[in-house]
């Protein structure tokens, strides 16, 4: 898995700042009720989950406890990201002084829940299309401060990646072309000044007359954006393998397949992200 898109310092200033959120000064409904606890109680806790669907999440939610706990809570996952889960499966076991796993408790769900979702649509989308040697890519429709979670949750369900931010790769869009009245020869050839040779182009089309004069500025990636079916493989008969082919807008699980078979080799949707409904985790209390 790549381990990388989650680096454990970014984790932890994350985490820090998310806990600086939720708790603020005091878990002042849990530290009260600890108060009339003569001893620190150990509480022991299941991770469950209520529906099937793919975990991802792991390091983050040991990371929750172990910024605020110290090492006063142990978390044992007998699931990993990219597993497949199904209803009931117990998928850790946390172990700690009761204060800190209250208090930690929503936070570490709601990094689970919400990337776990992610990871779970992500397999539905890309196991339709997989047969075709269509990859399935995520878009900049993302959570803000969340789009590393987000992006890496997408690879653990076995989708791929589009670029992960403004200066990862230059995208024309078609508002950047009506600057230029329409000119994308001229929009390539401006961009060209100022990029590096590692930066990949790539120009959103609506038509086929875009189309054209896209391959002809050189484009390295054309996106077909919002275009039927019949139109997009006529484009990709045309591009003939001159430039990698991404398909975009009007994505959904019912339209997924035919735009697959028309031959392009990308597909992005936003749905995989924005869409994602979260996978209903919870915590199981033990007597």
């Amino acid at each position: 898995m790549a381990k990388f898109l989650l680096n454990d310092f970014v984790v932890e200033e994350h985490v820090k700042m998310a806990l600086c959120e939720d708790v603020g000064f005091g878990d002042i409904t849990t530290d009260s009720v600890c108060e009339g606890i003569e001893v620190e109680k150990i509480f022991q806790v299941y991770l469950t989950t209520r529906h099937d669907g793919v975990f991802c999440g792991e390091d983050v939610f040991k990371k929750v406890f172990k910024v605020l706990a110290g090492n006063e809570v142990d978390v044992s996952f007998y699931f990993h990201d990219g597993d497949l889960i199904k209803k009931g499966d117990k998928i850790a076991k946390i172990v700690g002084n009761a204060r800190f796993v209250l208090t930690g408790e929503r936070l570490a769900l709601n990094y689970v829940q919400r990337m776990s979702g992610i990871a779970t649509i992500s397999r539905k989308y890309q196991q339709i299309v997989d047969k075709y040697g269509v990859r399935v890519v995520d878009t900049r429709k993302n959570t803000p401060n969340f789009r590393l979670f987000e992006k890496y949750a997408v690879k653990v369900g076995g989708g791929y990646l589009h670029r992960f931010n403004l200066s990862d790769c230059v995208m024309l869009k078609d508002n950047h072309i009506a600057l230029l009245g329409g000119d994308i020869v001229e929009a390539v050839r401006l961009v060209r000044k100022n990029i590096s040779h590692a930066h990949k182009i790539e120009i959103e089309c609506d038509n086929i007359s875009q189309v054209h004069k896209a391959l002809e500025a050189g484009a390295d990636i054309i996106m077909l954006d919002n275009m039927s079916v019949a139109d997009m493989s006529s484009c990709v008969k045309f591009i003939n393998k001159k430039a990698i082919v991404e398909a975009s807008g009007g994505v959904n699980i019912d339209t997924l397949e035919d735009i697959a078979k028309c031959g392009v080799d990308i597909i992005s949707t936003s749905a995989i992200v924005a869409n994602a409904p979260t996978l209903d985790l919870a915590f199981d209390y033990l007597d």
